[in-house]
């Protein structure tokens, strides 16, 4: 059960139009927002920090982002939604999707995804990316992707400590880690 119980209905008015402009997963809103929706201020900057726009990143390249940060700090809960939400319309087939789970090195990634993949597994151990490695992603991705790529690393670290720290229950008919 979770640590601290999510708001109940009626919400705030500027939380029910913040909310309103989002999917529900089967017809009720994420646990994770309703439970930020507690508070209009920690409701309104937690939305306003996300980067679920068309931003600087291919879909593919923003969920690989977020699926591996999921995966590497254990936050099955946000790991799922992404994976029910998101995965498909990403180009990101089963495999790839469990490879996010997985050690680097047993899977063959492409060279875009792979330094993706690099990139979250670095700053997941260290706030600091070498030079070389720096040179390397700069010949792939723009100042302004790679900006974005680590704004939403740090983005959804903080998801997922929220996550995991509240214990949130899985939303219903979200994948689990293989």
């Amino acid at each position: 059960m979770a640590r601290i119980a999510p708001a109940i209905e009626p919400f705030p008015d500027a939380v029910q139009r913040r909310l309103a402009k989002l999917t529900p997963l089967k017809g009720e809103h994420l646990l994770l927002f309703r439970m930020l929706a507690r508070d209009e201020r920690l409701f309104a900057r937690f939305m306003d920090g996300g980067l679920l726009d068309r931003g600087h990143l291919t879909l593919r390249e923003r969920e690989l982002v977020i699926l591996r940060v999921c995966a590497l700090n254990r936050s099955e809960y946000e790991w799922g939604v992404h994976v029910a939400y998101f995965a498909e319309r990403a180009g990101l087939s089963d495999v790839e999707v469990a490879a996010t789970t997985m050690d680097f090195a047993k899977h063959p990634w492409s060279a875009s995804d792979a330094l993706i993949i690099r990139l979250c597994d670095v700053l997941q151990h260290e706030c600091e990316v070498a030079e070389d490695f720096w040179a390397e992603l700069r010949e792939s991705f723009s100042e302004m992707a790679l900006l974005e790529i680590l704004m939403l690393i740090g983005k959804y670290r903080q998801v997922c400590i929220l996550t995991n720290a509240l214990r949130l229950e899985h939303e219903p008919d979200t994948p689990r880690f293989p």
